[in-house]
């Protein structure tokens, strides 16, 4: 018995060790984009695997662009949008977590994420699209290593270079090129409105620009642009 204890605990021991290294490696590479570009995020290339399997050959649209090339319009429209406490919270907004809870229970199903910004982050750089207690769960804890080691215009310019526009589309640059054919440091405030309302479903409303509810959602973004709060 005392053998199968000690063998039981050399497993979870592994286990353990092999967490800890895991998140080492969360750690160095957050450490290292803060003064880098990623090259490519696991969401991305995740994506891209989907996309090449019914495209071979399909083309991944991505260039980093510094923050200060990047139209104030669409850093507010997306602070609107996506995460209006963005400056303020450390990382989780937990008003909009419980509302997104009661959304939740009342539709009988998910309809709202409450995400913050950090949170969107942490799964575009390091997991998948894919919806578990436990990819929850790692993805507070890149969050929280996010918000220690990055400041919050790091956290935003990473977040605006990486999230998904479309099929093969990801960041401002290549968003702004593919729907309007001008860099993203151009954009108007009604252009970065319906970029940011693409934002939550991008491959669906790049397909369905008419979508019914979509000209709604980029009226109240642009309503909000106004009072978002820039770091």
């Amino acid at each position: 018995m005392k053998k199968v204890w000690r063998a039981l605990g050399f497993v979870v021991g592994l286990a353990a060790l092999a967490v800890v290294l895991v998140h080492l490696y969360f750690a160095a590479m957050i450490t290292w984009w803060r003064d880098h570009p990623p090259r490519e995020t696991s969401f991305m290339a995740e994506r891209m695997r989907e996309l090449e399997r019914k495209n071979p050959g399909a083309p991944l649209r991505y260039q980093f662009v510094s923050y200060e090339r990047i139209a104030v319009s669409l850093k507010r429209a997306m602070i609107a949008a996506e995460d209006s406490k963005f400056v303020e919270h450390e990382g989780f907004d937990w008003d909009g977590i419980e509302l997104a809870i009661e959304k939740n229970q009342k539709r009988g199903r998910i309809v709202a994420g409450g995400s913050t910004i950090t949170q969107q982050l942490a799964k575009n750089l390091f997991l998948s699209g894919s919806r578990s207690w436990l990819r929850k769960g790692e993805e507070a804890i890149i969050t929280l290593m996010l918000e220690a080691i990055l400041d919050k215009r790091r956290i935003f310019e990473l977040y605006l270079n990486v999230i998904e526009w479309g099929n093969g589309v990801f960041g401002a640059e290549a968003a702004a090129q593919r729907y309007f054919g001008i860099p993203a440091a151009r954009l108007s405030a009604e252009q970065a409105a319906r970029l940011a309302a693409m934002a939550p479903n991008p491959r669906f409303y790049e397909r369905n620009a008419g979508a019914p509810g979509l000209n709604r959602k980029i009226h109240i973004i642009l309503a909000r642009m106004p009072a978002a709060e820039l770091p």
